[in-house]
């Protein structure tokens, strides 16, 4: 016995149903000349609000398996596992990436995930009159473990039921509305011949994506008269409709790339299936570069921005890098101390705001790397020279430049617009050159630098430095508890003429790319508190939200069975765990990659978001990297999140200063402006008391010092200082304080000669009665305090 592939059998059925039954004769059961519904209706949009605020509807962005095309999940609300949809009727026309609307499938429908402990000889399950075959099984002390998943339910009278640990309903659902269509709906395929038809049939390359209807008309001219020709042909079509009565979609062939399996054709379908716009740039882009050339700095511009171009500062990229948006620099202060700077390209300078460039910049939103090539988010003239940070050439930054200890303190910060003069161009491997061999002088042949103004061992001297701070500040991270799951990268040696690969390695991330990689954290990290302390509604920052914390459980307990043991509570607890299950034969290393891999899936991905949209705060942290605030800052010629973030850092930098030097100006004329009032008031106040006082009124104590107290005159509302010696009739006084309590005990003399003295006490909030009379010069005046009234009065 020998079975087809599903994609093959698939393929002779809709052969057959094609000549047999055509779609635009199908009958419905329902009624004459009418098509069988495929798919379901969509629910109108007033219909899927409603049901999206009282919580019957779910929305989340689809994703479609990309091995096992009938699976299909959205994210979960309950943080749980996902939503399952089975099949291509639940998924009703969406496509992989598009967000949809899905209303879940009534419980008696929801699946059973079971975790099925084999033994070594099982290669299958029965269950539910079903075979599930063991498709992914791991030997570690002699136990394997499958994973499958079932429909709800009994298991059939007299079926093999496995033994389960534990069992995990999963909700199923159907799409009911698709909210918007991410998915690009261009495709690469072939074509398919039927005779008599006025179509033909395209079998997209992706099995996720429907078969779509081309009418002959958009075919080759030949293709009805020599099919065969055009068999292995790759063709880009566009998906124009899908009714809900058919099975396959409608569309239009939009290009001919050429044969399957060369790298251009195949490589420009990758492109055009994930929207990517590899066009040339056009005219009115084009027109807003810089002009004439070649450009230079307006010295306008020098002047407005700190002038760094003395400074040794460098590049550290791969040897094949064209854009260098980052470089560094690192200074010994006198007292033992570093001034480190970090200096980003300012690209915002050159793509203004609501231009034909920015719109361009936004709409590619970030440049795209192949093997052989890069599609470039901005003009090859901005990214790869006015931006680009190449030595001996003046260029505009942004710097982050702090002060900081050996152990990588920070002592203070500094962010601005600068100009710098980078001394070189280091490769990772020449600064790893560096890194391992500090004693070694280095000739500039042998890194390939020529700079008089900054000798060869003046850049090694920083490189080490860097190295040292940074190996501080990675000590630092780990110890709050960090996550890095690396992924293994491959590194291809490309033939330049053929372009066609020679060889193939494991990239190796070593001490330089790590030093890079601290300093463009640290200078992220900075960069979000200082948006989000100055605009804490508008701030673009990237959070990585927690991962969904039912497949960590699922995780744990898989790893539990398998007699590792992994401690998934926190990002560092899961790092540490990693990092001790390692070791330096194969087999660890092998088992470290396929864990990562395992810890990766319940992972979330980080998103750019703006902090005015999320109202809890707990929602900005980066899971990964522990930390409450993080942004895109160092990369702005490859990004466009980074070139708004440097408009926000921008405009804070430049409303701060400009608004902070008006602020004082206005702070100053207002205290000004306040003092002139009270002055003013006192001025004509002092002329009332002259012409018609002594003036009397009673009085709260605001204040009590040890030989006077201040008082609000309540009458009047001025406020006034009452000594106790310019007070007529007291015999004494004392001052004495009751824990913060200030007190004055005044002793006054007797009215009469027989009277005995009598005792008042002046605390925070007595009432009195004063008496405010001029004095000799000219409209000042003074408050007396009167003699309080006795029973006896």
């Amino acid at each position: 016995m020998f079975y087809l592939p599903f994609k093959l059998l698939s393929e002779i059925f809709f052969t057959f149903h094609y000549q047999l039954f055509p779609a635009d004769k199908c009958k419905s059961k329902r009624g004459r000349g009418l098509k069988k519904q495929v798919f379901e209706p969509y629910m109108t949009l007033e219909d899927v609000s409603h049901g999206l605020k009282r919580g019957e509807l779910i929305q989340g962005q689809l994703r479609i398996n990309p091995k096992k095309y009938h699976e299909a999940f959205i994210p979960s609300p309950d943080d749980k596992w996902d939503i399952f949809l089975e099949g291509v009727e639940a998924r009703n026309r969406a496509l992989n990436g598009d967000i949809v609307v899905v209303e879940l499938l009534p419980q008696e429908q929801w699946k059973v995930i079971t975790y099925a402990h084999l033994s070594q000889n099982s290669k299958s399950l029965e269950y539910d009159e079903r075979t599930v075959t063991v498709s992914h099984k791991a030997k570690i002390s002699h136990c394997y473990i499958a994973f499958h998943v079932m429909k709800a339910g009994k298991p059939q009278e007299g079926s093999s039921t496995p033994q389960t640990n534990e069992k995990t309903l999963q909700k199923t659902a159907k799409v009911v509305y698709i909210v918007e269509k991410k998915h690009s709906r261009a495709v690469t395929g072939s074509l398919k011949f039927f005779p008599d038809k006025p179509f033909a049939l395209f079998s997209p390359v992706d099995h996720r994506v429907p078969r779509i209807n081309v009418p002959l008309s958009d075919c080759p001219e030949d293709f009805n008269i020599r099919p065969e020709v055009y068999a292995n042909t790759l063709f880009i079509c566009r998906i124009t409709d899908w009714t809900a009565d058919n099975a396959f979609a409608q569309g239009r062939l939009a290009k001919t790339l050429g044969q399957a399996g060369e790298i251009e054709p195949e490589t420009e379908g990758i492109l055009t299936e994930h929207s990517v716009d590899f066009s040339d740039f056009t005219p009115e882009v084009l027109e807003c570069l810089p002009q004439p050339r070649p450009w230079c700095i307006p010295p306008e511009e020098l002047e407005k921005r700190k002038d760094l171009r003395r400074d040794c500062i460098f590049t550290i990229d791969p040897a094949t890098a064209r854009d260098l948006d980052d470089a560094l620099s690192c200074k010994l202060l006198p007292d033992g101390n570093f001034e480190v700077g970090v200096h980003i390209a300012d690209v915002s300078y050159f793509v203004k705001e609501d231009t034909a460039l920015d719109e361009a910049a936004s709409q590619r939103a970030t440049s795209v790397y192949l093997v052989q090539q890069v599609v470039p988010m901005l003009p090859r003239l901005l990214c790869e020279e006015l931006c680009s940070l190449n030595p001996d050439f003046d260029r505009l930054t942004f710097s982050v430049i702090w002060k900081l200890t050996p152990e990588g303190k920070i002592l203070s910060e500094w962010f601005g617009r600068s100009v710098i003069r980078s001394c070189a161009k280091l490769s990772y491997d020449h600064a790893q050159s560096m890194i391992e061999a500090p004693e070694k002088l280095f000739s500039p042949n042998e890194l390939q630098l020529d700079n008089p103004e900054h000798p060869i061992d003046e850049i090694h001297e920083a490189v080490l430095r860097l190295h040292s701070i940074a190996q501080n500040l990675r000590r630092q991270r780990i110890s709050t508890g960090t996550l890095k799951l690396d992924q293994v990268k491959l590194s291809f040696n490309i033939n330049k003429e053929s372009m066609m690969p020679n060889s193939c390695s494991v990239y190796e991330y070593k001490d330089s790319n790590r030093l890079v990689e601290e300093f463009m954290l640290l200078a992220n990290i900075a960069t979000a508190h200082h948006i989000h302390r100055k605009f804490p509604d508008l701030a673009l920052l990237r959070r990585h939200p927690p991962p969904k914390t039912k497949m960590m459980e699922e995780l744990k307990e898989m790893c539990s069975q398998l007699g590792i043991d992994i401690d998934l509570s926190s990002p560092g607890a899961l790092q540490e765990s990693l990092n001790n299950l390692t070791g330096k034969d194969e087999y660890s290393a092998a088992r470290k990659a396929v864990l990562t891999h395992l810890c990766s899936r319940p992972m979330q991905m980080a998103l750019y978001f703006c902090s005015g949209m999320l109202k809890n705060e707990q929602l900005f942290k980066h899971y990964a990297l522990n930390i409450p605030l993080y942004t895109h800052f160092t990369s702005p010629i490859r990004r466009y999140a980074d070139i708004i973030v440097h408009r926000l850092l921008a405009s804070s930098l430049s409303m701060s200063q400009e608004v902070e030097k008006q602020a004082l100006h206005c702070n100053n004329k207002k205290m000004l402006a306040k003092r002139v009032w009270e002055l003013s008031s006192e001025l004509f106040f002092g002329l009332l008391v002259r012409e018609s006082g002594p003036l009397d009124s009673a009085a709260m104590v605001m204040r009590v010092l040890d030989q006077s107290f201040d008082v609000l005159v309540i009458k009047y509302g001025v406020q006034k200082r009452v000594y106790c010696k310019a007070t007529k009739g007291l015999q004494s006084f004392r001052y004495h304080q009751v824990g913060k309590k200030s007190e004055l005990t005044l002793v006054w003399l007797p009215e009469n000669q027989d009277g005995p003295p009598f005792e008042q006490v002046i605390s925070i909030f007595s009432l009195v009665e004063v008496q405010l009379t001029s004095e000799g010069s000219p409209l000042k005046y003074t408050a007396l305090l009167k003699r309080p009234q006795t029973n006896g009065a």
